[in-house]
């Protein structure tokens, strides 16, 4: 699996029609229209996100790893 940053997560949930409500520090908060569902996504400049929380984020917004 390729490791990106949160920055380049957040594009990428942008794409698949997640809506950034809210930031509260270094973290983006992303919900998607008739979902319950809430993604944090730390965004710390351009450092690559951990593989687990990368794989946990992309399970819960539904994004394959071909998308990466």
């Amino acid at each position: 699996m390729k490791a990106i940053s949160g920055k380049e997560f957040a594009k990428l949930l942008e794409k698949k029609g997640w809506e950034l409500r809210r930031t509260k520090g270094s973290h983006h908060i992303y919900v998607k229209a008739g979902s319950a569902v809430r993604i944090s996504v730390p965004v710390h400049g351009n450092s690559p996100l951990k593989i687990g929380l990368l794989r946990h984020l992309m399970k819960t917004a539904g994004i394959d790893e071909q998308e990466l």
